[in-house]
Protein backbone atom coordinates (compact mmCIF):
# COMPACT_ATOMS: atom_id res chain seq x y z
CA UNK A 1 0.00 0.00 0.00
CA UNK A 2 1.63 3.42 -0.81
CA UNK A 3 2.98 5.77 1.97
CA UNK A 4 1.84 8.85 2.59
CA UNK A 5 5.03 10.99 2.37
CA UNK A 6 3.94 13.71 -0.07
CA UNK A 7 5.58 16.71 0.64
CA UNK A 8 3.58 20.26 -0.43
CA UNK A 9 4.84 22.48 -2.75
CA UNK A 10 2.58 25.51 -3.39
CA UNK A 11 2.34 27.12 -7.06
CA UNK A 12 4.99 29.88 -7.02
CA UNK A 13 7.53 27.19 -6.38
CA UNK A 14 6.49 25.83 -9.69
CA UNK A 15 5.63 28.95 -11.44
CA UNK A 16 9.63 30.01 -10.74
CA UNK A 17 10.88 26.75 -12.49
CA UNK A 18 8.85 27.37 -15.65
CA UNK A 19 9.28 31.11 -15.39
CA UNK A 20 13.09 30.26 -16.18
CA UNK A 21 12.05 27.46 -19.72
CA UNK A 22 12.42 28.84 -23.01
CA UNK A 23 8.79 29.34 -24.58
CA UNK A 24 9.76 30.43 -27.89
CA UNK A 25 8.98 28.17 -30.43
CA UNK A 26 8.94 27.91 -34.36
CA UNK A 27 6.05 27.67 -36.23
CA UNK A 28 5.34 25.97 -39.82
CA UNK A 29 5.92 29.50 -41.85
CA UNK A 30 9.83 29.99 -39.71
CA UNK A 31 7.59 32.71 -37.31
CA UNK A 32 8.42 32.79 -33.63
CA UNK A 33 5.13 31.53 -31.87
CA UNK A 34 5.57 33.22 -28.54
CA UNK A 35 2.47 31.10 -26.79
CA UNK A 36 4.24 28.86 -24.02
CA UNK A 37 4.48 24.98 -25.35
CA UNK A 38 2.35 22.77 -23.75
CA UNK A 39 2.96 18.66 -24.74
CA UNK A 40 -0.17 16.46 -24.09
CA UNK A 41 0.81 12.77 -24.07
CA UNK A 42 -1.84 10.55 -24.98
CA UNK A 43 -5.08 11.36 -27.00
CA UNK A 44 -7.76 9.81 -25.00
CA UNK A 45 -10.39 11.29 -22.72
CA UNK A 46 -8.17 13.07 -20.07
CA UNK A 47 -5.53 14.30 -23.07
CA UNK A 48 -7.99 15.64 -25.11
CA UNK A 49 -9.63 17.81 -22.80
CA UNK A 50 -6.70 18.86 -20.93
CA UNK A 51 -5.64 19.88 -24.51
CA UNK A 52 -8.52 22.01 -24.99
CA UNK A 53 -8.32 23.75 -21.62
CA UNK A 54 -4.95 24.28 -22.14
CA UNK A 55 -5.22 25.78 -25.57
CA UNK A 56 -7.97 28.01 -24.53
CA UNK A 57 -6.02 29.44 -21.27
CA UNK A 58 -3.13 30.11 -24.25
CA UNK A 59 -0.75 27.32 -24.58
CA UNK A 60 0.56 26.49 -28.09
CA UNK A 61 -0.50 22.72 -27.82
CA UNK A 62 0.98 19.43 -29.08
CA UNK A 63 -0.49 15.91 -28.53
CA UNK A 64 1.58 13.10 -28.63
CA UNK A 65 -0.30 9.77 -29.65
CA UNK A 66 0.99 6.23 -29.57
CA UNK A 67 -2.01 4.80 -31.47
CA UNK A 68 -3.16 5.41 -35.20
CA UNK A 69 -6.35 7.41 -33.97
CA UNK A 70 -7.31 9.34 -30.70
CA UNK A 71 -9.11 7.26 -27.70
CA UNK A 72 -6.93 5.62 -25.68
CA UNK A 73 -9.45 2.96 -23.80
CA UNK A 74 -11.80 4.73 -25.57
CA UNK A 75 -10.29 3.73 -29.22
CA UNK A 76 -12.83 2.44 -31.52
CA UNK A 77 -12.56 -0.79 -33.06
CA UNK A 78 -13.97 -1.00 -36.80
CA UNK A 79 -13.94 -4.46 -37.92
CA UNK A 80 -16.07 -6.10 -41.02
CA UNK A 81 -18.80 -3.67 -40.82
CA UNK A 82 -19.37 -3.95 -37.71
CA UNK A 83 -17.77 -1.03 -34.85
CA UNK A 84 -16.85 -1.40 -31.52
CA UNK A 85 -16.13 0.88 -28.75
CA UNK A 86 -12.94 -0.20 -27.21
CA UNK A 87 -13.97 0.57 -23.63
CA UNK A 88 -15.92 3.04 -21.72
CA UNK A 89 -19.76 3.13 -22.89
CA UNK A 90 -21.43 4.97 -20.22
CA UNK A 91 -21.95 8.42 -19.73
CA UNK A 92 -22.54 10.28 -17.15
CA UNK A 93 -22.39 13.64 -15.89
CA UNK A 94 -22.76 15.04 -19.69
CA UNK A 95 -21.98 18.51 -18.47
CA UNK A 96 -18.24 18.34 -18.11
CA UNK A 97 -18.61 17.19 -21.84
CA UNK A 98 -21.02 20.09 -22.82
CA UNK A 99 -18.10 22.45 -21.19
CA UNK A 100 -15.54 21.90 -23.46
CA UNK A 101 -17.57 22.63 -26.36
CA UNK A 102 -18.33 26.06 -24.58
CA UNK A 103 -14.91 26.89 -23.71
CA UNK A 104 -14.57 26.33 -27.56
CA UNK A 105 -17.59 28.79 -28.20
CA UNK A 106 -19.59 26.00 -29.81
CA UNK A 107 -22.26 23.15 -28.59
CA UNK A 108 -21.86 19.47 -28.32
CA UNK A 109 -25.14 19.13 -29.48
CA UNK A 110 -24.10 20.34 -33.20
CA UNK A 111 -21.45 17.13 -32.42
CA UNK A 112 -22.47 15.14 -30.71
CA UNK A 113 -26.11 13.16 -30.19
CA UNK A 114 -26.75 11.88 -26.98
CA UNK A 115 -29.28 9.51 -25.79
CA UNK A 116 -30.67 8.90 -22.07
CA UNK A 117 -30.78 5.26 -21.64
CA UNK A 118 -33.97 3.72 -20.18
CA UNK A 119 -33.52 1.52 -17.73
CA UNK A 120 -30.02 2.35 -17.62
CA UNK A 121 -29.13 -1.03 -17.40
CA UNK A 122 -30.62 -4.28 -16.82
CA UNK A 123 -29.04 -6.54 -14.30
CA UNK A 124 -29.44 -10.39 -14.86
CA UNK A 125 -28.49 -12.25 -12.01
CA UNK A 126 -27.27 -16.28 -11.41
CA UNK A 127 -30.77 -17.44 -10.71
CA UNK A 128 -32.72 -15.43 -14.11
CA UNK A 129 -34.10 -12.96 -11.77
CA UNK A 130 -33.78 -9.33 -13.54
CA UNK A 131 -33.47 -6.13 -12.29
CA UNK A 132 -33.89 -3.03 -14.20
CA UNK A 133 -31.91 0.14 -12.62
CA UNK A 134 -33.14 3.52 -13.66
CA UNK A 135 -33.36 7.09 -12.23
CA UNK A 136 -36.82 7.19 -12.03
CA UNK A 137 -38.42 6.48 -7.82
CA UNK A 138 -41.03 4.78 -8.58
CA UNK A 139 -40.03 2.53 -11.29
CA UNK A 140 -37.18 1.80 -8.93
CA UNK A 141 -39.63 1.21 -5.97
CA UNK A 142 -41.42 -1.66 -7.94
CA UNK A 143 -38.02 -3.11 -8.99
CA UNK A 144 -37.01 -3.51 -5.19
CA UNK A 145 -40.93 -4.96 -4.13
CA UNK A 146 -39.95 -8.03 -6.87
CA UNK A 147 -37.47 -9.06 -5.00
CA UNK A 148 -38.57 -7.57 -1.05
CA UNK A 149 -40.67 -4.46 -0.52
CA UNK A 150 -39.13 -4.14 2.86
CA UNK A 151 -36.22 -2.86 1.30
CA UNK A 152 -37.88 -0.07 -0.32
CA UNK A 153 -37.19 2.56 2.64
CA UNK A 154 -33.54 1.51 3.26
CA UNK A 155 -33.32 2.40 -0.90
CA UNK A 156 -34.29 6.24 0.26
CA UNK A 157 -31.98 6.02 2.56
CA UNK A 158 -29.36 4.67 0.62
CA UNK A 159 -29.92 7.39 -2.24
CA UNK A 160 -29.55 10.11 0.53
CA UNK A 161 -26.39 9.02 1.41
CA UNK A 162 -25.26 9.08 -2.12
CA UNK A 163 -26.54 12.37 -2.64
CA UNK A 164 -24.72 13.57 0.33
CA UNK A 165 -21.18 11.83 -1.16
CA UNK A 166 -22.32 13.63 -4.59
CA UNK A 167 -22.14 16.83 -3.02
CA UNK A 168 -19.60 16.20 -0.73
CA UNK A 169 -16.88 14.37 -2.96
CA UNK A 170 -17.81 15.21 -6.69
CA UNK A 171 -19.48 18.36 -6.67
CA UNK A 172 -16.93 19.87 -3.81
CA UNK A 173 -13.54 17.56 -4.19
CA UNK A 174 -13.91 16.07 -8.12
CA UNK A 175 -11.57 18.77 -9.68
CA UNK A 176 -10.04 20.17 -5.89
CA UNK A 177 -5.93 19.24 -7.21
CA UNK A 178 -5.13 17.79 -3.83
CA UNK A 179 -1.37 19.12 -4.31
CA UNK A 180 -0.76 18.45 -0.50
CA UNK A 181 -1.54 17.96 2.91
CA UNK A 182 -3.20 21.21 3.31
CA UNK A 183 -5.58 20.54 0.63
CA UNK A 184 -6.49 17.05 2.49
CA UNK A 185 -6.67 18.76 5.70
CA UNK A 186 -9.40 21.31 4.35
CA UNK A 187 -11.36 18.21 3.00
CA UNK A 188 -10.83 15.97 6.08
CA UNK A 189 -14.13 17.13 7.88
CA UNK A 190 -16.05 16.24 4.29
CA UNK A 191 -14.76 12.98 4.07
CA UNK A 192 -16.14 12.61 8.27
CA UNK A 193 -19.53 13.38 7.14
CA UNK A 194 -19.10 10.53 4.50
CA UNK A 195 -18.32 8.41 6.91
CA UNK A 196 -15.67 7.58 4.16
CA UNK A 197 -13.45 5.06 5.78
CA UNK A 198 -16.66 2.28 5.50
CA UNK A 199 -16.72 0.14 2.57
CA UNK A 200 -18.92 0.79 -0.16
CA UNK A 201 -20.62 -2.82 0.07
CA UNK A 202 -21.02 -1.91 3.76
CA UNK A 203 -22.90 1.79 3.57
CA UNK A 204 -25.12 -0.55 1.23
CA UNK A 205 -25.96 -3.67 3.82
CA UNK A 206 -26.90 -1.10 6.29
CA UNK A 207 -29.55 -0.07 4.61
CA UNK A 208 -30.24 -2.92 2.40
CA UNK A 209 -31.29 -6.65 3.51
CA UNK A 210 -32.11 -8.89 0.20
CA UNK A 211 -28.88 -10.49 -0.75
CA UNK A 212 -29.32 -9.66 -4.79
CA UNK A 213 -30.46 -6.00 -4.11
CA UNK A 214 -27.48 -5.86 -1.94
CA UNK A 215 -25.05 -6.71 -5.07
CA UNK A 216 -27.06 -4.59 -7.24
CA UNK A 217 -26.68 -1.41 -5.42
CA UNK A 218 -22.64 -2.04 -4.46
CA UNK A 219 -21.46 -3.46 -8.03
CA UNK A 220 -21.11 0.03 -9.05
CA UNK A 221 -17.13 0.62 -8.02
CA UNK A 222 -16.06 -1.83 -10.79
CA UNK A 223 -16.86 0.09 -13.36
CA UNK A 224 -14.47 2.35 -12.34
CA UNK A 225 -11.54 -0.64 -11.08
CA UNK A 226 -12.73 -1.03 -7.68
CA UNK A 227 -13.51 -3.65 -5.15
CA UNK A 228 -16.86 -2.81 -3.42
CA UNK A 229 -15.49 -4.51 -0.75
CA UNK A 230 -12.93 -2.19 -0.37
CA UNK A 231 -13.68 0.88 -1.65
CA UNK A 232 -14.74 4.00 0.00
CA UNK A 233 -18.14 4.34 0.42
CA UNK A 234 -17.86 7.85 -0.91
CA UNK A 235 -18.37 6.21 -4.06
CA UNK A 236 -21.95 5.84 -3.55
CA UNK A 237 -22.11 9.10 -5.32
CA UNK A 238 -22.20 6.98 -8.93
CA UNK A 239 -25.95 6.41 -8.11
CA UNK A 240 -26.38 10.25 -7.14
CA UNK A 241 -24.41 11.44 -10.56
CA UNK A 242 -26.76 8.49 -12.48
CA UNK A 243 -30.16 9.79 -11.19
CA UNK A 244 -29.23 13.41 -11.21
CA UNK A 245 -28.49 13.69 -14.77
CA UNK A 246 -29.11 10.53 -16.84
CA UNK A 247 -26.93 7.36 -17.87
CA UNK A 248 -26.75 8.22 -21.69
CA UNK A 249 -24.93 6.62 -24.59
CA UNK A 250 -23.69 8.24 -27.95
CA UNK A 251 -25.20 8.05 -31.32
CA UNK A 252 -21.95 6.66 -33.15
CA UNK A 253 -20.44 5.26 -29.88
CA UNK A 254 -18.24 6.68 -27.19
CA UNK A 255 -16.04 7.23 -30.09
CA UNK A 256 -17.99 9.99 -31.91
CA UNK A 257 -17.81 11.90 -28.76
CA UNK A 258 -13.84 11.30 -29.34
CA UNK A 259 -14.33 12.41 -32.62
CA UNK A 260 -16.23 15.35 -31.52
CA UNK A 261 -12.83 16.59 -29.02
CA UNK A 262 -10.76 16.08 -31.86
CA UNK A 263 -12.09 18.21 -34.06
CA UNK A 264 -12.80 20.66 -31.31
CA UNK A 265 -8.95 20.38 -31.28
CA UNK A 266 -8.41 21.57 -34.72
CA UNK A 267 -10.19 23.69 -34.70
CA UNK A 268 -8.61 25.60 -32.33
CA UNK A 269 -5.15 24.62 -34.33
CA UNK A 270 -4.04 22.05 -31.90
CA UNK A 271 -1.82 19.49 -33.90
CA UNK A 272 -2.52 15.52 -32.63
CA UNK A 273 0.37 13.18 -33.76
CA UNK A 274 -0.54 9.74 -34.29
CA UNK A 275 1.76 6.82 -34.45
CA UNK A 276 4.40 8.29 -32.00
CA UNK A 277 5.19 6.55 -29.04
CA UNK A 278 7.48 8.50 -26.44
CA UNK A 279 10.26 6.82 -25.28
CA UNK A 280 11.52 9.07 -22.24
CA UNK A 281 9.89 12.45 -20.88
CA UNK A 282 13.19 14.72 -20.88
CA UNK A 283 13.87 16.47 -17.74
CA UNK A 284 16.96 19.00 -17.19
CA UNK A 285 17.34 20.96 -14.05
CA UNK A 286 14.31 19.50 -12.36
CA UNK A 287 12.24 20.76 -15.25
CA UNK A 288 10.34 18.59 -17.86
CA UNK A 289 11.30 20.38 -20.88
CA UNK A 290 9.84 18.09 -23.56
CA UNK A 291 9.42 14.15 -24.73
CA UNK A 292 12.14 11.87 -26.72
CA UNK A 293 10.05 10.17 -28.90
CA UNK A 294 10.95 6.20 -29.36
CA UNK A 295 12.92 6.42 -33.21
CA UNK A 296 11.53 3.98 -36.03
CA UNK A 297 14.79 2.20 -36.46
CA UNK A 298 17.01 1.24 -33.20
CA UNK A 299 20.35 2.51 -35.15
CA UNK A 300 18.39 6.06 -34.89
CA UNK A 301 18.08 8.53 -32.19
CA UNK A 302 14.27 9.09 -31.48
CA UNK A 303 12.90 12.67 -32.18
CA UNK A 304 12.97 15.62 -29.24
CA UNK A 305 10.28 17.74 -28.92
CA UNK A 306 10.79 21.08 -26.73
CA UNK A 307 7.91 22.63 -24.79
CA UNK A 308 7.69 24.46 -21.57
CA UNK A 309 5.09 21.80 -19.37
CA UNK A 310 4.56 18.03 -20.25
CA UNK A 311 0.90 16.69 -19.79
CA UNK A 312 0.39 13.15 -19.09
CA UNK A 313 -2.89 11.27 -19.65
CA UNK A 314 -0.53 7.88 -19.76
CA UNK A 315 -1.11 5.44 -17.40
CA UNK A 316 0.57 7.32 -14.12
CA UNK A 317 2.60 4.03 -12.71
CA UNK A 318 3.62 3.30 -16.33
CA UNK A 319 5.00 6.93 -16.67
CA UNK A 320 7.31 7.11 -13.46
CA UNK A 321 8.42 3.49 -14.25
CA UNK A 322 9.05 3.86 -17.38
CA UNK A 323 9.22 6.76 -18.85
CA UNK A 324 11.36 8.96 -16.42
CA UNK A 325 14.93 7.97 -15.12
CA UNK A 326 14.75 7.42 -11.26
CA UNK A 327 17.23 9.59 -10.07
CA UNK A 328 14.22 12.33 -11.06
CA UNK A 329 11.61 10.12 -8.71
CA UNK A 330 12.05 11.23 -4.97
CA UNK A 331 8.16 10.11 -4.48
CA UNK A 332 7.52 7.89 -6.77
CA UNK A 333 10.56 5.30 -6.65
CA UNK A 334 10.11 1.74 -8.52
CA UNK A 335 9.51 0.28 -5.00
CA UNK A 336 6.74 2.18 -4.22
CA UNK A 337 5.02 1.93 -7.39
CA UNK A 338 5.27 -1.81 -7.30
CA UNK A 339 3.90 -1.95 -3.60
CA UNK A 340 0.42 -0.02 -4.88
CA UNK A 341 -2.44 -1.88 -5.51
CA UNK A 342 -4.23 -2.34 -8.62
CA UNK A 343 -7.55 -2.44 -9.95
CA UNK A 344 -8.48 -5.41 -12.00
CA UNK A 345 -7.61 -6.61 -15.57
CA UNK A 346 -10.28 -6.39 -18.26
CA UNK A 347 -10.96 -9.46 -20.63
CA UNK A 348 -13.05 -8.38 -23.42
CA UNK A 349 -14.84 -10.20 -26.33
CA UNK A 350 -16.32 -7.71 -29.74
CA UNK A 351 -18.18 -9.49 -31.61
CA UNK A 352 -20.52 -9.06 -34.48
CA UNK A 353 -24.01 -11.59 -35.04
CA UNK A 354 -25.74 -11.59 -38.69
CA UNK A 355 -29.11 -11.12 -37.21
CA UNK A 356 -30.59 -8.54 -33.87
CA UNK A 357 -31.56 -9.97 -30.88
CA UNK A 358 -34.12 -7.54 -29.42
CA UNK A 359 -34.78 -8.81 -26.22
CA UNK A 360 -31.50 -7.46 -25.15
CA UNK A 361 -30.99 -4.15 -23.84
CA UNK A 362 -28.24 -1.57 -24.43
CA UNK A 363 -26.57 -2.23 -21.28
CA UNK A 364 -26.80 -5.62 -19.32
CA UNK A 365 -25.21 -7.25 -16.17
CA UNK A 366 -24.94 -10.86 -15.92
CA UNK A 367 -23.77 -11.83 -12.51
CA UNK A 368 -22.34 -15.45 -11.32
CA UNK A 369 -23.36 -16.64 -8.18
CA UNK A 370 -20.60 -15.93 -6.29
CA UNK A 371 -19.83 -11.88 -5.44
CA UNK A 372 -17.72 -11.29 -2.89
CA UNK A 373 -15.60 -14.85 -3.38
CA UNK A 374 -15.15 -13.85 -7.07
CA UNK A 375 -14.09 -10.40 -5.85
CA UNK A 376 -11.52 -12.16 -3.24
CA UNK A 377 -10.25 -13.79 -6.47
CA UNK A 378 -9.77 -11.18 -8.67
CA UNK A 379 -8.31 -8.60 -6.45
CA UNK A 380 -7.11 -9.95 -3.45
CA UNK A 381 -6.14 -13.83 -4.88
CA UNK A 382 -4.59 -12.35 -8.29
CA UNK A 383 -6.55 -16.05 -9.49
CA UNK A 384 -8.10 -16.07 -13.10
CA UNK A 385 -11.58 -18.32 -11.58
CA UNK A 386 -13.70 -20.55 -14.30
CA UNK A 387 -16.73 -18.59 -13.17
CA UNK A 388 -17.25 -14.32 -14.18
CA UNK A 389 -19.79 -11.69 -14.07
CA UNK A 390 -19.90 -9.88 -17.54
CA UNK A 391 -20.97 -6.63 -18.74
CA UNK A 392 -22.56 -7.24 -21.93
CA UNK A 393 -22.92 -4.21 -24.28
CA UNK A 394 -25.08 -4.37 -27.68
CA UNK A 395 -25.01 -0.51 -28.95
CA UNK A 396 -27.00 -1.53 -32.09
CA UNK A 397 -30.16 -1.46 -29.57
CA UNK A 398 -29.88 2.30 -29.79
CA UNK A 399 -28.14 3.14 -33.12
CA UNK A 400 -28.35 -0.05 -35.40
CA UNK A 401 -25.89 1.94 -37.79
CA UNK A 402 -22.96 0.48 -35.67
CA UNK A 403 -23.53 -2.77 -37.40
CA UNK A 404 -24.56 -3.78 -41.06
CA UNK A 405 -28.49 -3.78 -41.74
CA UNK A 406 -30.44 -6.23 -39.43
CA UNK A 407 -27.30 -7.32 -37.30
CA UNK A 408 -26.13 -6.95 -34.00
CA UNK A 409 -22.61 -5.24 -32.42
CA UNK A 410 -22.07 -6.39 -29.05
CA UNK A 411 -19.35 -6.41 -26.48
CA UNK A 412 -18.68 -8.98 -23.31
CA UNK A 413 -16.74 -7.79 -21.04
CA UNK A 414 -15.42 -9.56 -17.37
CA UNK A 415 -13.45 -8.62 -14.70
CA UNK A 416 -9.98 -10.12 -14.26
CA UNK A 417 -7.17 -10.89 -11.89
CA UNK A 418 -4.37 -7.89 -13.48
CA UNK A 419 -0.93 -9.31 -15.01
CA UNK A 420 -0.11 -9.90 -11.07
CA UNK A 421 -2.31 -13.35 -11.59
CA UNK A 422 0.60 -14.29 -13.97
CA UNK A 423 -2.05 -16.08 -16.54
CA UNK A 424 -0.76 -17.13 -19.54
CA UNK A 425 -2.95 -15.16 -21.92
CA UNK A 426 -1.88 -16.13 -25.34
CA UNK A 427 -2.51 -19.88 -24.24
CA UNK A 428 -6.00 -19.22 -22.30
CA UNK A 429 -7.82 -16.34 -23.90
CA UNK A 430 -9.82 -18.64 -25.95
CA UNK A 431 -10.63 -21.00 -23.85
CA UNK A 432 -12.02 -18.44 -21.87
CA UNK A 433 -13.55 -16.72 -24.46
CA UNK A 434 -15.46 -19.97 -25.11
CA UNK A 435 -16.38 -20.10 -22.35
CA UNK A 436 -18.27 -16.81 -22.06
CA UNK A 437 -19.95 -17.95 -25.33
CA UNK A 438 -21.14 -20.88 -24.02
CA UNK A 439 -22.76 -18.84 -20.78
CA UNK A 440 -24.18 -16.44 -22.98
CA UNK A 441 -26.08 -19.33 -25.35
CA UNK A 442 -27.13 -20.51 -22.59
CA UNK A 443 -28.56 -17.46 -21.08
CA UNK A 444 -29.36 -13.99 -23.43
CA UNK A 445 -27.92 -15.20 -26.91
CA UNK A 446 -29.44 -18.02 -28.25
CA UNK A 447 -27.68 -19.98 -30.88
CA UNK A 448 -25.09 -17.26 -30.63
CA UNK A 449 -22.20 -19.87 -32.19
CA UNK A 450 -24.24 -19.67 -35.35
CA UNK A 451 -24.55 -15.96 -36.17
CA UNK A 452 -20.80 -14.73 -35.51
CA UNK A 453 -19.27 -13.03 -38.29
CA UNK A 454 -16.95 -11.05 -36.83
CA UNK A 455 -14.61 -11.34 -33.23
CA UNK A 456 -11.49 -9.62 -31.65
CA UNK A 457 -10.44 -10.18 -28.05
CA UNK A 458 -8.44 -8.00 -25.71
CA UNK A 459 -6.67 -9.08 -22.47
CA UNK A 460 -4.62 -7.55 -19.23
CA UNK A 461 -1.79 -8.28 -21.60
CA UNK A 462 -3.08 -6.11 -24.60
CA UNK A 463 -3.93 -3.17 -21.85
CA UNK A 464 0.10 -3.62 -20.85
CA UNK A 465 1.01 -3.80 -24.33
CA UNK A 466 -1.12 -1.66 -25.95
CA UNK A 467 -2.00 1.25 -24.07
CA UNK A 468 0.95 1.04 -21.57
CA UNK A 469 -1.03 0.27 -18.76
CA UNK A 470 1.21 -0.92 -15.34
CA UNK A 471 0.43 -4.76 -14.57
CA UNK A 472 -2.70 -4.57 -17.60
CA UNK A 473 -5.15 -2.86 -14.63
CA UNK A 474 -7.44 -1.72 -16.66
CA UNK A 475 -8.15 1.59 -14.09
CA UNK A 476 -4.46 2.14 -12.61
CA UNK A 477 -4.86 2.55 -9.22
CA UNK A 478 -7.54 0.69 -7.53
CA UNK A 479 -9.69 3.37 -5.67
CA UNK A 480 -9.04 2.84 -2.34
CA UNK A 481 -9.06 5.66 0.33
CA UNK A 482 -5.82 5.41 1.31
CA UNK A 483 -5.01 5.48 -2.77
CA UNK A 484 -6.89 8.54 -3.31
CA UNK A 485 -7.07 12.39 -3.20
CA UNK A 486 -3.82 13.06 -1.68
CA UNK A 487 -2.74 10.11 -1.75
CA UNK A 488 -3.13 9.32 -5.24
CA UNK A 489 -0.77 10.50 -7.73
CA UNK A 490 -0.93 14.19 -8.08
CA UNK A 491 -2.13 16.09 -11.00
CA UNK A 492 0.95 18.31 -10.53
CA UNK A 493 3.62 15.98 -9.82
CA UNK A 494 5.35 15.86 -6.68
CA UNK A 495 8.89 14.89 -8.33
CA UNK A 496 9.54 17.13 -11.24
CA UNK A 497 8.34 21.01 -11.99
CA UNK A 498 6.45 21.02 -15.49
CA UNK A 499 5.30 18.00 -15.01
CA UNK A 500 1.27 17.25 -15.04
CA UNK A 501 -1.05 13.99 -15.07
CA UNK A 502 -4.05 13.23 -15.69
CA UNK A 503 -6.46 10.73 -16.23
CA UNK A 504 -7.75 7.63 -14.69
CA UNK A 505 -5.07 6.35 -12.75
CA UNK A 506 -4.48 10.37 -11.07
CA UNK A 507 -7.12 11.83 -8.93
CA UNK A 508 -9.95 12.31 -9.01
CA UNK A 509 -9.94 8.49 -10.51
CA UNK A 510 -11.63 6.38 -13.58
CA UNK A 511 -14.79 7.18 -15.02
CA UNK A 512 -15.15 8.96 -17.86
CA UNK A 513 -16.40 11.79 -15.19
CA UNK A 514 -13.42 11.09 -12.87
CA UNK A 515 -11.20 12.04 -16.15
CA UNK A 516 -12.96 14.63 -17.44
CA UNK A 517 -12.56 15.96 -13.81
CA UNK A 518 -8.47 15.82 -13.92
CA UNK A 519 -8.07 17.37 -16.98
CA UNK A 520 -9.99 20.40 -15.18
CA UNK A 521 -8.36 20.12 -12.15
CA UNK A 522 -4.91 21.29 -14.13
CA UNK A 523 -6.47 24.79 -14.33
CA UNK A 524 -5.69 24.82 -10.58
CA UNK A 525 -2.49 24.38 -10.92
CA UNK A 526 -0.79 24.96 -14.18
CA UNK A 527 -0.31 28.75 -14.07
CA UNK A 528 -2.36 30.84 -17.39
CA UNK A 529 0.03 31.14 -20.30
CA UNK A 530 -0.03 34.48 -20.08
CA UNK A 531 2.11 34.59 -16.63
CA UNK A 532 5.01 32.59 -18.67
CA UNK A 533 5.49 35.15 -21.83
Amino acid sequence: MLTPDIIDKTPSTHLESLQNLPNSFTTPDGTKDKRPKALVIGAGFGGLASAIRLSVRGYNVEVIEKLDAPGGRAYMHHQDGYSFDAGPTIITAPFLLEELWTLCGKKMSDDVILKEMSPFYRIRFYNGQTFDYCGDTQAMCKEIAKFDANDIPGYYKLMAAADKCKHLGFEQMGDVAFDGYKDLLKALPSFAKMKAWNSLYSLVASHIKHPLLRVAFSFHPLLIGGNPFSVTCAYSLIHSLEKTWGVHSAMGGTGAIVKGLAGLLHGLGVKIRYNSAVKQIRIENGNACGVELKAISEKEPGERLNSDIVVCNTDSAWTYKYLIAPEHRKHWKDSRIDKGQYSMGLFVWYFGTNKMYPDVPHHMMLLTKRYKELLNDIFKKHHLADDFSLYLHRPTATDPSLAPAGCDTFYALAPVPNLDSHTNWPEKSEQFRRSIQEHLESTVLKDLGKHIVTSKVTTPLDFQNRLCSYKGAGFGLEPLLTQSAVFRPHNRSEDIAGLFMVGASTHPGAGVPGVLMSAKALEKVIPHASTLR
